[in-house]
């Protein structure tokens, strides 16, 4: 008895599925074929079962990159060959682990889970979703891809979407991105870019010149207006009467000494010797130019 005890507790097994997998349980015989028994979702066990047996898969996302550099470089309608990758998330269906053991994968055992997991995606996923992100890109022209990088991942997340609805495959999200050009393309557009923007400086520098033109002509016509009203304005009278509101102010000022001195038709002072019977100053007498004379030298 003892020893049928001790025989059942070594070939009996109470196997774990940790919390974010599912079990795929299997019965092993002494006799006979090993046959499913179910699934359990984890954190849970079956309790202590003769051969008892599990296989856990993750059903948490995976995230897998698939690179197009090298060979696997693919040319655009215009013949650029372009490397760029494809980023896809998905997870198992957690009701579909069965399924994607017994038909998906060529892999088993206790402790290949991710290699499971990994064998099911290159059999089922890998090949249609590569073909899909080449055939995208290969509709486009190269320099358009980058611009319209997030419509070609929407356009290969609905095409493996449509694949993959009925099978143990949830996909997530399909992203394509690290787009690179030939070296060659790569500098002739940073060329095009550095003279695409010396000439937008050039533009600016000559709209700023135009601003300034405008600028000194508007400032050149305010002069040239003001100056002619000045001169509209400077008449004799005007010019008398401002002398006039001069002389009163001066007159009021205690820290001055006023002289006034007689002027002339321009306002410009007469010197010399004054006949003080008429008020008026003798004319000089100018030479004769008509003979020559020259007053004399000594």
């Amino acid at each position: 008895m003892v020893g049928v005890i001790a025989g059942w507790l070594i070939g009996s097994g109470n196997p774990v599925t940790p919390a974010g997998y599912v079990g795929y349980l299997t019965q092993g015989a002494v006799i006979g074929k090993e046959k499913f028994i179910g699934t359990q979702n984890g954190p849970t066990s079956p309790g202590r079962t003769w051969m008892m047996k599990v296989t856990n898969v993750s059903i948490t996302p995976y995230t897998y990159n698939e690179e197009f550099q090298g060979n696997e470089a693919v040319l655009s309608k215009d013949n650029l060959r372009i490397v760029f990758r494809v980023h896809v998330v998905w997870k198992v269906r957690p009701d579909k682990v069965k399924d994607l053991i017994e038909h998906y994968s060529t892999m088993y055992g206790a402790d290949k889970a991710d290699a499971i997991v990994e064998d099911a995606y290159k059999n089922f996923l890998r090949e249609p979703l590569r073909t899909f992100a080449r055939d995208e890109v290969q509709q486009l022209d190269g320099m358009k891809i980058k611009d319209d990088i997030s419509a070609i991942g929407k356009r290969v997340f609905d095409r493996i979407l449509a694949i993959s609805k009925e099978t143990p495959f949830e996909i997530m999200s399909v992203v394509v991105g690290n787009i690179q050009y030939p070296e060659q393309v790569a500098n002739a557009v940073s060329l095009k870019l550095a003279a695409t923007q010396d000439l937008e400086r050039k533009k600016i520098e000559i709209e700023q010149a135009e601003m300034d033109k405008k600028k000194r002509i508007v400032e050149a016509e305010g002069i040239a207006g003001a100056m002619e009203v000045v001169n509209q304005k400077l008449t004799p009278l005007y010019i008398q009467h401002e002398a006039l509101e001069s002389q009163k102010s001066m007159v009021n000022s205690p820290n001055h000494t006023t002289i006034y001195i007689p002027v002339g038709p321009m306002g410009v002072p007469l010197v010399g010797t004054f006949d003080s019977t008429t008020g008026t100053t003798p004319t000089p007498r100018q030479p004769d130019a008509a003979k020559g004379t020259q007053p004399a030298v000594r």
